[in-house]
Protein backbone atom coordinates (compact mmCIF):
# COMPACT_ATOMS: atom_id res chain seq x y z
CA UNK A 1 0.00 0.00 0.00
CA UNK A 2 2.83 2.36 0.83
CA UNK A 3 4.42 1.63 -2.54
CA UNK A 4 1.15 2.34 -4.30
CA UNK A 5 0.82 5.66 -2.42
CA UNK A 6 4.36 6.65 -3.36
CA UNK A 7 3.76 5.78 -7.02
CA UNK A 8 0.52 7.77 -7.02
CA UNK A 9 2.29 10.76 -5.52
CA UNK A 10 5.05 10.55 -8.11
CA UNK A 11 2.45 10.33 -10.88
CA UNK A 12 0.62 13.38 -9.50
CA UNK A 13 3.86 15.36 -9.31
CA UNK A 14 4.67 14.35 -12.90
CA UNK A 15 1.26 15.51 -14.14
CA UNK A 16 1.58 18.86 -12.32
CA UNK A 17 5.10 19.31 -13.64
CA UNK A 18 3.97 18.52 -17.18
CA UNK A 19 1.14 21.04 -16.91
CA UNK A 20 3.56 23.71 -15.68
CA UNK A 21 5.96 22.94 -18.52
CA UNK A 22 3.14 23.27 -21.05
CA UNK A 23 2.11 26.67 -19.66
CA UNK A 24 5.73 27.82 -19.62
CA UNK A 25 6.21 26.63 -23.19
CA UNK A 26 3.06 28.45 -24.32
CA UNK A 27 4.14 31.72 -22.68
CA UNK A 28 7.62 31.42 -24.22
CA UNK A 29 5.98 30.82 -27.59
CA UNK A 30 3.78 33.93 -27.22
CA UNK A 31 6.62 36.18 -26.02
CA UNK A 32 8.93 35.02 -28.80
CA UNK A 33 6.29 35.56 -31.49
CA UNK A 34 5.32 38.98 -30.15
CA UNK A 35 8.97 40.09 -30.20
CA UNK A 36 9.41 38.83 -33.76
CA UNK A 37 6.27 40.64 -34.91
CA UNK A 38 7.32 43.91 -33.29
CA UNK A 39 10.59 43.84 -35.20
CA UNK A 40 8.74 42.96 -38.40
CA UNK A 41 6.28 45.80 -37.78
CA UNK A 42 9.10 48.35 -37.66
CA UNK A 43 10.57 47.01 -40.90
CA UNK A 44 7.20 46.93 -42.68
CA UNK A 45 6.27 50.43 -41.54
CA UNK A 46 9.59 51.88 -42.73
CA UNK A 47 9.38 50.14 -46.11
CA UNK A 48 5.76 51.27 -46.61
CA UNK A 49 6.69 54.82 -45.59
CA UNK A 50 9.58 54.85 -48.06
CA UNK A 51 7.51 53.50 -50.96
CA UNK A 52 4.76 56.06 -50.38
CA UNK A 53 7.21 58.98 -50.34
CA UNK A 54 9.17 57.66 -53.33
CA UNK A 55 5.99 57.53 -55.42
CA UNK A 56 5.53 60.42 -57.89
CA UNK A 57 3.59 63.41 -56.60
CA UNK A 58 3.43 65.34 -53.33
CA UNK A 59 0.68 67.25 -51.50
CA UNK A 60 2.19 70.49 -52.80
CA UNK A 61 1.60 69.23 -56.35
CA UNK A 62 -2.11 68.43 -55.97
CA UNK A 63 -3.10 71.56 -57.85
CA UNK A 64 -0.11 72.57 -60.00
CA UNK A 65 -2.32 74.67 -62.29
CA UNK A 66 -3.35 77.00 -59.47
CA UNK A 67 -2.03 80.43 -60.54
CA UNK A 68 -1.87 81.57 -56.91
CA UNK A 69 0.57 78.80 -56.01
CA UNK A 70 4.02 80.36 -56.14
CA UNK A 71 7.34 78.51 -55.78
CA UNK A 72 7.92 80.05 -52.35
CA UNK A 73 4.48 78.80 -51.24
CA UNK A 74 5.37 75.28 -52.35
CA UNK A 75 8.66 75.55 -50.44
CA UNK A 76 6.79 76.60 -47.28
CA UNK A 77 4.42 73.63 -47.61
CA UNK A 78 7.33 71.22 -48.04
CA UNK A 79 9.10 72.67 -45.00
CA UNK A 80 5.94 72.60 -42.86
CA UNK A 81 5.38 68.90 -43.57
CA UNK A 82 9.12 67.98 -43.51
CA UNK A 83 8.95 66.92 -47.15
CA UNK A 84 12.37 68.47 -47.78
CA UNK A 85 14.03 66.19 -45.22
CA UNK A 86 15.63 62.76 -45.92
CA UNK A 87 13.31 59.75 -45.76
CA UNK A 88 14.60 58.47 -42.44
CA UNK A 89 14.06 61.90 -40.87
CA UNK A 90 10.52 62.04 -42.26
CA UNK A 91 9.92 58.57 -40.82
CA UNK A 92 11.14 59.72 -37.39
CA UNK A 93 8.85 62.77 -37.51
CA UNK A 94 5.91 60.56 -38.52
CA UNK A 95 6.52 58.09 -35.66
CA UNK A 96 6.88 60.95 -33.19
CA UNK A 97 3.70 62.69 -34.30
CA UNK A 98 1.78 59.42 -34.41
CA UNK A 99 2.87 58.46 -30.89
CA UNK A 100 2.04 61.89 -29.46
CA UNK A 101 -1.26 62.24 -31.34
CA UNK A 102 -0.07 65.37 -33.14
CA UNK A 103 -0.14 63.84 -36.62
CA UNK A 104 -2.42 65.90 -38.85
CA UNK A 105 -3.96 65.38 -42.24
CA UNK A 106 -2.46 67.18 -45.22
CA UNK A 107 -5.95 67.67 -46.65
CA UNK A 108 -7.77 69.49 -43.84
CA UNK A 109 -5.18 69.75 -41.01
CA UNK A 110 -7.39 67.62 -38.74
CA UNK A 111 -5.78 65.15 -36.26
CA UNK A 112 -5.34 61.80 -37.98
CA UNK A 113 -6.11 59.40 -35.12
CA UNK A 114 -9.54 60.86 -34.15
CA UNK A 115 -10.43 60.96 -37.85
CA UNK A 116 -9.53 57.29 -38.30
CA UNK A 117 -11.28 56.35 -35.04
CA UNK A 118 -14.57 57.89 -36.22
CA UNK A 119 -14.38 55.96 -39.48
CA UNK A 120 -13.40 52.80 -37.58
CA UNK A 121 -16.60 52.99 -35.53
CA UNK A 122 -18.55 53.18 -38.80
CA UNK A 123 -16.72 50.25 -40.41
CA UNK A 124 -16.88 48.00 -37.34
CA UNK A 125 -20.61 47.09 -37.45
CA UNK A 126 -20.43 46.53 -41.21
CA UNK A 127 -17.42 44.25 -40.77
CA UNK A 128 -18.92 42.31 -37.86
CA UNK A 129 -22.29 41.70 -39.51
CA UNK A 130 -20.70 40.68 -42.83
CA UNK A 131 -18.31 38.30 -41.04
CA UNK A 132 -21.14 36.71 -39.05
CA UNK A 133 -23.15 36.19 -42.23
CA UNK A 134 -20.19 34.61 -44.02
CA UNK A 135 -19.25 32.16 -41.29
CA UNK A 136 -22.77 31.18 -40.26
CA UNK A 137 -23.92 30.51 -43.82
CA UNK A 138 -20.77 29.14 -45.46
CA UNK A 139 -20.07 26.32 -43.02
CA UNK A 140 -23.53 24.69 -42.97
CA UNK A 141 -23.75 25.06 -46.75
CA UNK A 142 -20.37 23.44 -47.35
CA UNK A 143 -20.82 20.67 -44.76
CA UNK A 144 -24.27 19.72 -46.01
CA UNK A 145 -23.05 19.72 -49.61
CA UNK A 146 -20.13 17.40 -48.74
CA UNK A 147 -22.29 14.99 -46.74
CA UNK A 148 -24.84 14.72 -49.58
CA UNK A 149 -22.35 14.91 -52.40
CA UNK A 150 -23.87 14.72 -55.86
CA UNK A 151 -27.41 15.45 -54.71
CA UNK A 152 -29.66 18.23 -55.91
CA UNK A 153 -28.69 20.45 -52.98
CA UNK A 154 -24.98 19.98 -53.62
CA UNK A 155 -25.27 20.65 -57.34
CA UNK A 156 -27.48 23.68 -56.77
CA UNK A 157 -25.15 25.26 -54.20
CA UNK A 158 -22.09 24.59 -56.37
CA UNK A 159 -23.75 26.25 -59.37
CA UNK A 160 -24.94 29.20 -57.26
CA UNK A 161 -21.52 29.63 -55.66
CA UNK A 162 -19.71 29.76 -58.99
CA UNK A 163 -22.29 32.22 -60.29
CA UNK A 164 -21.85 34.51 -57.28
CA UNK A 165 -18.07 34.30 -57.57
CA UNK A 166 -18.22 35.19 -61.27
CA UNK A 167 -20.60 38.16 -60.99
CA UNK A 168 -18.86 41.34 -59.76
CA UNK A 169 -19.97 42.52 -56.34
CA UNK A 170 -20.52 46.10 -57.47
CA UNK A 171 -22.97 44.89 -60.16
CA UNK A 172 -25.00 42.93 -57.60
CA UNK A 173 -24.92 45.96 -55.31
CA UNK A 174 -26.40 48.22 -57.96
CA UNK A 175 -29.11 45.66 -58.67
CA UNK A 176 -29.86 45.43 -54.94
CA UNK A 177 -30.12 49.21 -54.66
CA UNK A 178 -32.51 49.41 -57.61
CA UNK A 179 -34.62 46.53 -56.29
CA UNK A 180 -34.85 47.77 -52.69
CA UNK A 181 -35.58 51.36 -53.66
CA UNK A 182 -38.04 50.32 -56.39
CA UNK A 183 -40.02 47.79 -54.33
CA UNK A 184 -39.84 49.25 -50.84
CA UNK A 185 -39.26 52.92 -51.60
CA UNK A 186 -36.70 53.33 -48.82
CA UNK A 187 -33.20 54.84 -49.05
CA UNK A 188 -30.20 52.56 -48.63
CA UNK A 189 -27.37 54.96 -49.47
CA UNK A 190 -25.12 56.36 -46.73
CA UNK A 191 -25.13 55.47 -43.05
CA UNK A 192 -28.47 57.13 -42.24
CA UNK A 193 -31.45 58.79 -43.87
CA UNK A 194 -31.25 62.53 -44.35
CA UNK A 195 -33.43 64.33 -41.82
CA UNK A 196 -33.37 61.57 -39.17
CA UNK A 197 -31.18 63.59 -36.79
CA UNK A 198 -34.20 64.86 -34.87
CA UNK A 199 -36.19 61.62 -34.89
CA UNK A 200 -36.86 59.57 -31.75
CA UNK A 201 -34.25 57.01 -30.68
CA UNK A 202 -36.16 53.84 -31.79
CA UNK A 203 -36.59 55.27 -35.29
CA UNK A 204 -32.92 56.24 -35.43
CA UNK A 205 -31.90 52.69 -34.49
CA UNK A 206 -34.24 51.16 -37.08
CA UNK A 207 -32.94 53.53 -39.73
CA UNK A 208 -29.31 52.70 -38.92
CA UNK A 209 -30.01 48.94 -38.97
CA UNK A 210 -31.82 49.21 -42.30
CA UNK A 211 -28.89 51.06 -43.86
CA UNK A 212 -26.50 48.48 -42.42
CA UNK A 213 -28.23 45.32 -43.66
CA UNK A 214 -27.99 45.75 -47.43
CA UNK A 215 -24.24 46.65 -47.60
CA UNK A 216 -23.44 43.82 -45.16
CA UNK A 217 -25.30 41.27 -47.27
CA UNK A 218 -23.61 42.48 -50.43
CA UNK A 219 -20.18 42.35 -48.75
CA UNK A 220 -20.87 38.83 -47.43
CA UNK A 221 -22.20 37.20 -50.62
CA UNK A 222 -18.80 36.69 -52.24
CA UNK A 223 -17.28 35.42 -49.00
CA UNK A 224 -20.09 32.90 -48.50
CA UNK A 225 -19.65 31.55 -52.03
CA UNK A 226 -15.87 31.16 -51.71
CA UNK A 227 -15.71 29.87 -48.14
CA UNK A 228 -18.50 27.32 -48.66
CA UNK A 229 -16.45 25.77 -51.50
CA UNK A 230 -13.41 25.50 -49.23
CA UNK A 231 -15.47 23.92 -46.45
CA UNK A 232 -17.02 21.42 -48.88
CA UNK A 233 -13.66 20.34 -50.33
CA UNK A 234 -12.08 20.04 -46.89
CA UNK A 235 -14.99 17.96 -45.58
CA UNK A 236 -14.84 15.67 -48.63
CA UNK A 237 -11.13 15.08 -47.99
CA UNK A 238 -11.69 14.28 -44.31
CA UNK A 239 -14.69 12.02 -44.95
CA UNK A 240 -12.47 9.82 -47.10
CA UNK A 241 -9.90 9.22 -44.35
CA UNK A 242 -9.38 5.80 -42.72
CA UNK A 243 -10.38 6.91 -39.23
CA UNK A 244 -13.78 8.04 -40.53
CA UNK A 245 -14.37 4.64 -42.16
CA UNK A 246 -13.24 3.00 -38.92
CA UNK A 247 -15.74 5.06 -36.93
CA UNK A 248 -18.52 3.97 -39.27
CA UNK A 249 -17.39 0.36 -38.99
CA UNK A 250 -17.71 0.57 -35.20
CA UNK A 251 -21.42 1.24 -35.63
CA UNK A 252 -21.44 4.92 -34.68
CA UNK A 253 -24.33 7.01 -35.92
CA UNK A 254 -23.78 9.21 -38.96
CA UNK A 255 -24.13 12.37 -36.87
CA UNK A 256 -21.47 11.13 -34.44
CA UNK A 257 -19.13 10.32 -37.33
CA UNK A 258 -19.63 13.67 -39.08
CA UNK A 259 -19.78 16.04 -36.13
CA UNK A 260 -17.72 14.08 -33.63
CA UNK A 261 -14.86 12.85 -35.81
CA UNK A 262 -14.77 14.52 -39.22
CA UNK A 263 -15.84 18.09 -38.54
CA UNK A 264 -13.20 18.90 -35.91
CA UNK A 265 -10.35 17.87 -38.19
CA UNK A 266 -11.89 19.50 -41.26
CA UNK A 267 -12.10 22.88 -39.54
CA UNK A 268 -8.44 23.03 -38.44
CA UNK A 269 -7.23 24.90 -41.57
CA UNK A 270 -9.92 27.54 -41.01
CA UNK A 271 -8.38 28.48 -37.66
CA UNK A 272 -5.59 30.14 -39.65
CA UNK A 273 -8.12 31.82 -41.92
CA UNK A 274 -10.00 33.18 -38.90
CA UNK A 275 -6.97 35.17 -37.75
CA UNK A 276 -6.66 36.84 -41.15
CA UNK A 277 -10.11 38.43 -40.80
CA UNK A 278 -8.78 41.40 -38.82
CA UNK A 279 -7.11 43.20 -41.75
CA UNK A 280 -10.52 43.25 -43.43
CA UNK A 281 -11.38 46.14 -41.13
CA UNK A 282 -9.15 48.41 -43.24
CA UNK A 283 -9.74 47.47 -46.85
CA UNK A 284 -12.22 44.63 -46.91
CA UNK A 285 -15.21 46.73 -48.00
CA UNK A 286 -13.73 49.59 -50.04
CA UNK A 287 -15.94 48.88 -53.06
CA UNK A 288 -19.13 48.53 -51.05
CA UNK A 289 -18.39 51.56 -48.89
CA UNK A 290 -17.90 53.58 -52.06
CA UNK A 291 -21.07 52.28 -53.72
CA UNK A 292 -23.26 52.75 -50.66
CA UNK A 293 -21.51 56.00 -49.62
CA UNK A 294 -20.66 54.39 -46.28
CA UNK A 295 -18.18 56.58 -44.35
CA UNK A 296 -15.80 53.81 -43.32
CA UNK A 297 -12.07 53.17 -43.19
CA UNK A 298 -11.88 51.79 -46.71
CA UNK A 299 -13.48 54.88 -48.18
CA UNK A 300 -11.22 57.10 -46.06
CA UNK A 301 -8.15 55.36 -47.46
CA UNK A 302 -9.46 55.66 -51.02
CA UNK A 303 -10.07 59.38 -50.61
CA UNK A 304 -6.63 59.83 -49.00
CA UNK A 305 -4.94 58.18 -51.99
CA UNK A 306 -6.75 60.47 -54.42
CA UNK A 307 -5.73 63.57 -52.45
CA UNK A 308 -2.20 62.30 -51.65
CA UNK A 309 -2.87 62.63 -47.94
CA UNK A 310 0.31 60.91 -46.76
CA UNK A 311 -0.39 60.88 -42.99
CA UNK A 312 -3.74 59.13 -43.49
CA UNK A 313 -2.30 56.63 -45.97
CA UNK A 314 0.72 55.77 -43.82
CA UNK A 315 -1.30 55.46 -40.63
CA UNK A 316 -3.84 53.18 -42.30
CA UNK A 317 -0.99 51.06 -43.67
CA UNK A 318 0.50 50.89 -40.19
CA UNK A 319 -2.83 49.85 -38.64
CA UNK A 320 -3.32 47.23 -41.38
CA UNK A 321 0.13 45.81 -40.62
CA UNK A 322 -0.66 45.71 -36.88
CA UNK A 323 -3.96 43.93 -37.53
CA UNK A 324 -2.31 41.44 -39.91
CA UNK A 325 0.45 40.55 -37.45
CA UNK A 326 -2.03 40.36 -34.57
CA UNK A 327 -4.29 38.10 -36.63
CA UNK A 328 -1.47 35.72 -37.50
CA UNK A 329 -0.42 35.61 -33.83
CA UNK A 330 -3.98 34.72 -32.79
CA UNK A 331 -4.08 32.04 -35.50
CA UNK A 332 -0.80 30.51 -34.32
CA UNK A 333 -1.99 30.42 -30.71
CA UNK A 334 -5.39 28.95 -31.59
CA UNK A 335 -3.80 26.36 -33.85
CA UNK A 336 -1.42 25.30 -31.08
CA UNK A 337 -4.33 25.05 -28.64
CA UNK A 338 -6.72 23.04 -30.83
CA UNK A 339 -4.08 20.76 -32.36
CA UNK A 340 -1.78 19.11 -29.78
CA UNK A 341 0.44 17.81 -32.58
CA UNK A 342 1.82 21.32 -33.06
CA UNK A 343 5.15 21.74 -31.25
CA UNK A 344 5.80 25.14 -29.71
CA UNK A 345 9.53 24.71 -29.20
Amino acid sequence: MAKIGVDAGLLSDAVIGSSRDNRSTMWNFIVRNVAQRLILLVIVSFVAHSFIHLAPGEPSEVDPMNPRMKPEDIAKIRAAFHLDEPLYVQYAYWIRDLATGELKSFKDSQPVLPKIWDRFLNSLPLFILATILVWTWAFPTGIYGAVFRGGMYDRGTVLLSYALISVPGFFLSYLAILWVVGWFGVPVISIKTFGMEHAELPYKIMDRVWHLVIPSIMAAIGGIAILSRYVRSQMLEVLGQDYVRTARAKGLTEDAVIYGHALGNALLPFVTMFGLLLPGLIGGSVIFEQIFAWPGLGRLGYEAILSRDFPIIMTLNFIAAVLTLLGTLISDILYAVVDPRIRLH
